[in-house]
């Protein structure tokens, strides 16, 4: 299958602007100009970005279409992937973003850009458990992209939840896989993008 349209996700606290979003669009236009790239910000409430996302790519061809995101982006780029029954490329995807975002309950700042503020509510645990496909077998092809050197996520688990994924599984590394323009190759074969 080729790709023709790529969503890419980005993760908690972040933004389009994140290093792996820049160089992965740069990547696309110089390389795949007939690609169609979309990276929207994300809302902070796991509903409305999930329903920002199907929205944004009610239009897209099914067949061609994949999706990639990083740390909660892969959480959401699973739920995407279900819904379209595409191939995703997760990069240390969130796995128990429920569990793990509750400590962030209350007022956030961009990783970014410090003075972009957002209140992440109470109520958008339950609404990341409303969007958990950990106990749905793969839709679609999926390549994972895994370091054990992560700081903030457990690799053990990231492998766990992905039983049928290609993965690349790094000895070191760390959460933001700073190493990520060496992957991205591997990840356009994988897709084939157009």
């Amino acid at each position: 299958m080729t790709t023709t349209h790529l969503l890419y996700l980005h993760g908690f606290r972040s933004s389009p602007e994140s290093a792996k979003a820049r160089q992965m669009a740069a990547h696309v236009a110089a390389h795949h100009p007939q690609v169609h790239w979309w990276c929207p910000q994300l809302p902070p409430s796991p509903r409305a970005a999930a329903q920002l996302l199907l929205a944004g790519t009610a239009d897209w061809p099914r067949a061609t279409t994949a999706v990639m995101g990083s740390s909660l982006g892969g959480f959401y780029a699973s739920w995407f992937a279900q819904q379209r029954r595409c191939p995703s490329v997760l990069l240390n995807p969130a796995v128990f973003p429920a569990r793990d975002l509750e400590k962030y309950i209350g007022s956030q700042t961009a990783w970014h850009d410090p003075e972009v503020q957002f209140f992440f509510r109470p109520e958008y645990i339950a609404e990341l458990q409303a969007l958990d496909t950990r106990a749905l077998p793969a839709a679609a092809p999926e390549l994972a992209f895994i370091a054990k050197g992560d700081e903030v996520l457990d690799w053990r688990e990231m492998v766990a939840r992905y039983p049928a994924a290609q993965i690349a599984l790094q000895e070191g590394g760390e959460h933001a896989l700073n190493d990520f323009p060496r992957h991205i190759a591997q990840i356009s074969s994988f897709l084939d993008l157009a």
